[in-house]
């Protein structure tokens, strides 16, 4: 794990302010609800994907946008990164254990959406 998501398990019983601008958690959701955040939790609901499966599975997104994204849901905890040594070395992310739980409701609304969408009147 990294250093950001074990600073969060030490601090797990602490009550956050999420209206302080200092607040950790509000820097999650931030991540969580960024543009490219919610696209990536939702990518990775169902499997692991390597790094250009991601990119093609979002479209629109850049490399360097995936990339940021990527590295923000790792530090905070919500996605895990694995990296093959091979030439070139093959990357793969996946979500947590709490990126599972962040993640669910974020399907939910994302399925909702959809279905709604595809009723006849909707719109």
């Amino acid at each position: 794990m990294t250093g950001g998501s074990q600073h969060r398990q030490a601090e797990a019983g602490k009550r956050y302010d999420v209206f302080h601008t200092d607040c950790l958690a509000r820097d999650v959701v931030d991540h969580v609800t960024s543009r490219w955040g919610i696209w990536v939790l939702i990518s990775l609901r169902s499997n692991s994907l390597r790094f250009y499966e991601l990119r093609e599975s979002i479209q629109g997104i850049s490399e360097k946008m995936l990339a940021q994204t990527l590295r923000a849901l790792v530090q905070d905890g919500l996605v895990w990164r694995e990296v093959e040594p091979t030439t070139p070395p093959q990357v793969t992310y996946g979500l947590t254990e709490f990126g599972q739980d962040v993640g669910e409701p974020l399907t939910e609304l994302f399925d909702r959406v959809t279905e709604r969408l595809s009723r006849p009147g909707a719109g």
